[in-house]
């Protein structure tokens, strides 16, 4: 697999600078937007939730972009880390390929 040894950039991170720091947005005000509690925003800037469905679904209404950029982002940070734990990826690395039929 084709992935970066450097951690991509997260949720949190990108909401937080790109999203919440120029629009001058507080997580109340944003958790508000999203008619969730604060506490899931919080939660959502900290890297201490992931990102679901549902979520980017509200994030894409909030910001008027799309719900597959917020799970992408999602996506690049649970590919990596599942490949940078030693736990997981050896647990990965005891798949194989079907054997194609003849």
């Amino acid at each position: 697999m084709n992935i970066t040894k450097r951690k991509p950039v997260t949720v949190g991170e990108i909401l937080t600078e790109e999203f919440m720091e120029p629009l001058d947005l507080t997580q109340g005000e944003l958790a508000e937007h999203m008619g969730v509690g604060r506490k899931t925003v919080n939660e959502l800037c900290g890297n201490r939730r992931t990102l679901t469905v549902d979520t980017a679904l509200m994030l894409a209404t909030v910001f008027n972009n799309t719900p597959d950029f917020w799970l992408n982002l999602q996506r690049r940070n649970d590919l990596w880390d599942a490949l940078h734990s030693k736990k997981r990826l050896a647990k990965i690395q005891k798949s194989r390929p079907l054997q194609a039929c003849a």
